[in-house]
């Protein structure tokens, strides 16, 4: 087994700051909250930058098919970065899902992917965790007919990667276009992360792949999404507590820093040990997704972890910014929402605790 590399790269670190450069100055909190209540809720072009520009979007991608060859430590760097600024983008469901599902397959749609000319959505609801059963609530008999509920990032995706099952081939992934689905935005948690039901009626679909290697292909996306999820997840917590120690160092009361109380010291530290923990554990996710190595056990030790840690911390960051974290206009609730929907999809942390408890041969 290969000993975890926890530590970030320097290209690690200069791709971070990059990316930080750009939401820096594309993504802001004012600009975010802005979009939210736009009537174009996602930035497609700061997709574009991210994806095209800056080449984040084939990462993962090996360069045989267009993409940059890096890994899914690279993509957790970006991740991060994104949960740092909850940017309204679609990199979750295209840059991770979507092109997890097709590398296994050497698919003809992961050079656009990787390029940024295209955006795709792997039709699941974000819910599902690794090692769920293959979905069924698509049949796939010459076309595609069937329903899936609250897929994310639906609305910005110009191809669908379809998990179906058929009479006569069983399981399959199926490319799907998004003009022959019906695409039904539902209200969700997460005003910076869009979720819709999609729904295909005859649709016209291209095999991918079928059988084992299917179910195989759609497992591996799940489990490299979750994985990587812990790294947005660390960059929320991260975030929630810079902007809350910054706000406690200025805010006065009784004529001292409001941070200077005892009693909020030892949450803030509290907090900080939480998020070191939360990094760790991404960061082994990571590295093991990218060294093919002990992935299982990582990415529910990471969800197990990470999920509860950003709840934790945006939900102090409220409390502790005071009136103003209740109000609208404060970035704060954009997080918390966030961190909240982050919380459910690709499994609970109690669902990654009992599979993890599972893989570990440790009885209930």
């Amino acid at each position: 087994m290969n000993s975890p590399d926890l530590l970030y790269s320097d290209v690690e670190e200069d791709l971070r700051a990059s990316v930080r450069a750009l939401l820096t100055d594309r993504a802001d909190a004012a600009a975010v909250l802005a979009r939210t209540e736009s009537t174009e809720p996602y930035d497609l072009g700061l997709w574009r930058t991210l994806a095209a520009d800056l080449g984040a979007a084939g990462l993962m991608v090996p360069e045989s098919l267009g993409g940059h060859g890096a890994s899914a430590r690279e993509t957790a760097v970006v991740l991060e970065e994104l949960g740092r600024s909850v940017a309204p983008v679609p990199f979750l469901g295209s840059a991770v899902l979507a092109t997890a599902a097709l590398l296994p397959t050497g698919d003809e749609l992961l050079s656009p992917l990787a390029s940024g000319e295209l955006t795709a959505a792997l039709a699941v609801p974000l819910t599902t965790a690794p090692g769920s059963p293959f979905p069924a609530t698509v049949r796939a008999d010459g076309t595609l007919t069937g329903q899936v509920r609250t897929v994310a990032d639906a609305s910005a995706a110009a191809t669908f990667v379809v998990p179906a099952v058929s009479t006569s081939d069983g399981p399959g992934l199926y490319a799907v276009d998004s003009s022959a689905a019906t695409v039904t935005e539902v209200v969700p948690l997460d005003l910076t992360r869009r979720i819709a039901d999609v729904t295909f009626s005859g649709a016209t679909a291209r095999p991918i792949v079928l059988g084992p290697a299917a179910e195989s292909a759609l497992d591996s996306a799940l489990s490299t999404a979750a994985g990587l999820l812990a790294s947005e997840q660390t960059g929320l917590a991260e975030w929630a507590l810079t902007e809350t120690v910054t706000y406690l160092k200025g805010r006065y009361q009784f004529g001292r820093p409001v941070g200077g109380f005892q009693s909020l010291k030892h949450r803030l530290a509290n907090l900080y040990t939480e998020l070191v923990n939360a990094r760790a554990t991404a960061r082994y996710a990571a590295d093991a997704l990218a060294g093919g190595y002990d992935v299982p056990i990582a990415v529910a030790v990471a969800q197990a972890r990470a999920a509860p840690v950003a709840v934790h911390a945006t939900e102090e960051a409220v409390q502790l910014h005071g009136g103003i974290g209740m109000t609208w206009e404060h970035p704060l609730h954009l997080y918390l929402k966030r961190a909240k929907s982050d919380e459910l999809a690709f499994g609970t942390p109690g669902r990654h605790r009992t599979r993890l408890a599972e893989l570990v041969d440790l009885p209930g």
